[in-house]
């Protein structure tokens, strides 16, 4: 009697299991907590971001204040997600999902759920949060968090089907979510470096702080049992002046690639809305670097901002650290992509243990026509590499009023370089030193600039033919302007170099390239360039 009263309790949870469905049975067993079902589709998704536009703004926290303020940066750095309760662990798909704990500096709560079908429909289960699910101290005030809490973001790991001995799942991850609508993917080096974000609003505006909505929903959509590269993840955004509705297709394959699908809805008026953003960090490079500033020659994710413009014209921006905030628009109809790229691979040229030179670069696509706008790029003083000083993003040109409804879709390309690359030679240097001449009184104020350029066209010039300038500043004067080939036997290494003398004080926007009569031989470089 006994023996049947255990396969009758058998019997019953294994029933109670399969009426959940897959993937939540799998969860289920694992011994993770789930809600009940609620149907879902991204267009009721959409739906939900509309209607929730109509209303006013409320923050979902009622977390303990006092708890989460005491899981400061080192403390919230001993709390670690089991791998045996990730889910997606034993599949389907290949790349299991583990979550971030809440903090000091991740205090909004994020509902994760999972979907699953039932015939042609789909339905969410939240996953609930569960101290049991992290590894953390005895002492850890973390175990003061209630049930249901919510975590603070997600990651995917490799691929548990990839050779562990070569890249273990429980150890490596491709791509993580974490804090506001904020992203980043590690690209084809298997380095992070450069964020994304689902939204920009009001970056280094003078007279509006910036706002940072959230993600406060993701739905994870289990991968096709053939799909070895893919998955799907959809995600509510919310915040003061906005929300929104995405879904994300993310491959993992050489690099990481994201097709974004977005609808955003504007609760208030935005004076800046970004669109696409990238968030990046430049401290210094070889072009500017102060005197004993730091024992490395460079310290960057990023180096310069590319752009594709719609007339199909190649430009190249390296970044600089100003000396205030600054803000600076590329105007543009139905723009090919942007990016903010790290093109310099050289080891020797950071000497630094956390692996500059394998930061990814990060290119946005437009799919679709984008329309009148602007490519903005913020640039804001810094004194370390601790703080992303860097952004960029598309600036709509109508305003972003209040009631208006945007729908996009864009492509997001984590690489080593860019995805489509120019025929013509491309920037890879800009020096800035003193002017004038060897062995004469160096003329104060007077720049001297070499610019590298290298490929392309210019390693099928004859033998002493030398390309010829295109150079324009918004201000100021040039003098000893000419190229040279850079005696290092590579064919094809040039340097554009002149004097430059600044009318004053402000901010100087220069313009170069090179050609060979009618023949376009390079990309054009840009530059800001602050007097000093």
């Amino acid at each position: 009697m006994q023996d049947r009263r255990q396969f009758l309790s058998a019997a019953s949870s294994s029933l109670a299991l399969a009426a959940l469905g897959l993937p939540a049975a799998a969860l289920a067993q694992q011994g993770l907590k789930l809600s009940g079902p609620q149907p879902f589709s991204f267009e009721s998704l959409v739906a939900r971001a509309q209607a929730l536009a109509a209303k006013p703004y409320a923050s979902t926290s009622n977390l303990p204040k006092d708890v989460l303020e005491r899981i400061d940066y080192e403390q919230h750095g001993k709390i670690k997600y089991q791998t045996d309760d990730a889910v997606f662990r034993d599949g389907p798909g290949q790349f299991p999902v583990t979550f971030f704990h809440l903090g000091r500096f991740f205090q909004e709560p994020v509902h994760m759920h999972t979907l699953g079908r039932s015939g042609s429909n789909w339905f969410a289960r939240e996953l609930l949060y569960d101290a049991s699910y992290f590894d953390m101290p005895a002492d850890s005030p973390a175990h003061q968090m209630p049930d249901g809490a919510g975590f603070a973001g997600f990651r995917f790991q490799e691929s548990r089907l990839a050779d562990q001995s070569k890249l273990d799942w429980k150890q490596n991850d491709w791509v993580a979510f974490l804090g506001a609508s904020y992203f980043r993917a590690i690209g084809e080096l298997y380095q992070y470096g450069l964020s994304a974000r689902g939204i920009a609003l009001d970056v280094a505006m003078p007279d509006k702080p910036e706002e940072f909505p959230n993600f406060t929903h993701f739905y994870f959509e289990p991968p096709a049992a053939n799909d070895s590269t893919s998955v799907v993840v959809y995600a509510l955004l919310q915040g003061p002046s906005i929300t929104g509705a995405y879904k994300f297709v993310m491959k993992r394959e050489k690099a990481v690639i994201m097709d974004i699908d977005c609808q955003l809805f504007l609760r208030k008026d935005v004076a800046r809305l970004g669109i696409a953003p990238l968030t990046s960090m430049f401290w210094y490079s070889e072009s500017v670097k102060p005197t004993g500033i730091d024992w490395r020659p460079e310290v960057h994710d990023s180096d310069g901002l590319a752009l594709w413009t719609g007339s199909g014209e190649r430009i190249w921006r390296p970044l600089n650290n100003p000396p205030a905030t600054t803000a600076s628009a590329f105007g543009d109809t139905k723009p090919r992509g942007f990016g903010l790229m790290q093109r310099d691979r050289q080891f020797g040229n950071y000497l630094d243990g956390v692996h500059y030179e394998r930061r990814p670069s990060l290119w946005v696509e437009p799919l679709g026509d984008w329309g009148e706008g602007a490519v903005q790029l913020i640039e804001i003083p810094t004194d370390d590499e601790i703080h992303d000083n860097v952004v960029a993003f598309w600036v709509p040109k109508e305003s972003a009023r209040a009631g208006k409804a945007y729908k996009l879709s864009y492509r997001l390309h984590w690489m080593a370089d860019e995805p489509y690359p120019s025929p013509l030679a491309r920037c890879t240097g800009t020096r800035i030193g003193r002017g004038g001449q060897p062995g004469q009184p160096r003329p104060a104020g007077v720049r001297k600039f070499m610019v590298e350029f290298k490929g392309g066209s210019l390693g099928k010039l004859p033998f002493g033919v030398k390309p010829e300038l295109v150079l324009s500043a918004s201000s100021g004067q040039f003098s000893y302007v000419f190229a040279e080939a850079i005696p290092d036997g590579e064919a094809g290494h040039w340097r554009a170099q002149f004097d430059f003398t600044p009318a004053g004080n402000d901010p100087v926007d220069m313009r170069l390239f090179l050609k060979n009569g009618d023949e376009t031989l390079t990309e054009t470089w840009l530059y800001q360039f602050h007097p000093f």
